[in-house]
């Protein structure tokens, strides 16, 4: 039976995270001390305290996540009852593919880190540099989504990025075209249209500046050659093949959408039967509910979701 661990992305940050389990496994309050040592501020109590404003900035929520999910991560490595837990394939969602990527082996914790921070940093840099939005459109198929951002974006960028699940797709843009979206959507027969708590229009060309510093960033990192590890790419729906692909890959992402539907379903196809979403929140738990009714993912984000493993 295939194995496969899943990694959330920015917007599963919840102030508290990580706090009870670095309380309890020493192995993980290790690796938030380690991580606030390498950042050289106290990444742990934000995540542990807060404030939700603070933990909410795109600059902070991905070092945050991505600590999180290494800290539960490495509790399951290192603790007896889950001694048997091992993945036979990784993936993340946007940033969850640096933890998948770290997971697997390939980068380690502290390139990771040092990435995930730059990453965050130029996103919320080229986001504070124009007005963009994300608004994420429930019960609409790919074509009509298009149509919708045609006719609501008047010529001005707005685009599908996200293809998270059947009937949730999206879209990303300008403000104002995120906001006609909003408008129009019922119009093609959407369920509801939602603004997201994001700070700018990821995953379009209104991010390059931030894939420029992100390509900037990757030359200083060490990317192992997946040769035994199966990782699957966000912006393909393919396994990873070579680090050189790894690095291109990653700089895409943020101008690039993300497949996340088609990267679960390669892998359904492929023979993965179970599945552990490994970090705060439970987004992926229930993308998946949406796109295989049947396969049940194991959350793997508190205190008590350790103890019943």
């Amino acid at each position: 039976m295939k194995t496969a661990f899943l990694f959330p992305g920015q917007g599963s940050q919840i102030v508290g995270m990580g706090a009870k389990i670095a309380l309890a496994f020493p192995a993980a309050a290790e690796i938030f001390l380690k991580a606030d040592d390498i950042l050289g501020f106290d990444l742990s109590s934000i995540c542990f305290e807060g404030p939700a404003e603070q933990l909410n900035t795109t600059a902070i929520s991905q070092p945050a996540i991505f600590v999180t999910s290494a800290a539960i991560l490495e509790v399951l490595r290192t603790n007896p009852s889950a001694d048997k837990l091992r993945a036979d394939v990784t993936a993340g969602l946007s940033l969850g593919e640096y933890t998948a990527l770290y997971a697997a082996g390939l980068i380690s914790f502290e390139d990771a880190l040092t990435l995930v921070r730059k990453r965050g940093q130029a996103m919320q840099a080229a986001a504070e540099s124009q007005e963009g939005a994300m608004v994420s459109i429930i019960g609409l198929d790919e074509d009509k989504v298009n149509q919708l951002c045609a006719e609501a974006g008047e010529g001005k960028l707005l685009a599908a990025v996200n293809f998270n699940c059947p009937g949730q797709i999206v879209i990303s843009g300008g403000k104002t075209a995120c906001r006609r979206a909003e408008d129009l959507a019922v119009k093609y027969g959407a369920v509801k249209a939602v603004r997201l708590d994001v700070a700018g229009a990821f995953h379009t060309e209104m991010m390059s500046s931030a894939a420029d510093a992100l390509k900037e960033a990757l030359q200083q990192s060490e990317i192992a050659e997946p040769l035994d590890t199966i990782i699957i790419a966000n912006i393909t729906a393919e396994y990873y093949e070579s680090a050189e692909k790894i690095t291109k890959s990653l700089i895409k992402q943020l101008t690039c959408p993300l497949l996340w539907q088609k990267c679960m379903e390669k892998l359904l196809a492929d023979g993965v039967e179970k599945f552990y979403e490994i970090g705060p929140g439970r987004v992926l738990t229930g993308l998946m509910r949406r796109i295989n009714r049947k396969t049940k993912v194991i959350n793997i984000s508190s205190l008590d979701a350790i103890k019943q493993l």
